[in-house]
């Protein structure tokens, strides 16, 4: 997957916004103005910091070498993904949906409910 594939994807997540509040080089995607992922470009080789679930995040780290705790981040919540075309796309579109819901769950109820109502439960909760 290609920074501009990865990009693509999170901001196409109901309600993504993409911010910049680290400098122009660290994109931010946000929903309701809480972060669900990072994407950066470090040696022409993009990574993104995603949100996981603490088991979750400890077997993927076993299971893939891509797959590293979160690079400036809370190491038991976050992950840093190598997206250099090992992972399969349909794995790492499965966390980047894994991440987003993790955030919209922790929403208050009445965030969580109009988006759900504008956007559809199936399309809130991948």
């Amino acid at each position: 997957m290609t920074y501009t594939q990865a990009q693509e994807y999170l901001l196409s997540l109901p309600d993504a916004v993409l911010d910049y509040p680290f400098g122009p080089d660290v994109a931010v995607f946000k929903v309701r103005n809480k972060m669900f992922a990072t994407l950066v470009e470090t040696d022409g080789e993009p990574y993104s910091n995603l949100k996981c679930d603490p088991q979750e995040a400890l077997m993927l780290r076993d299971l893939f070498p891509e797959i590293a705790p979160g690079y400036h981040m809370n190491k038991k919540h976050w992950n840093t993904v190598q997206l250099n075309g090992e992972l399969p796309r349909g794995e790492i579109e499965r966390m980047m949906d894994n991440s987003y819901t993790l955030v919209v769950k922790r929403l208050p109820k009445k965030i969580r409910q109009s988006l759900e109502i504008h956007y559809g439960a199936q399309a809130i909760y991948r």
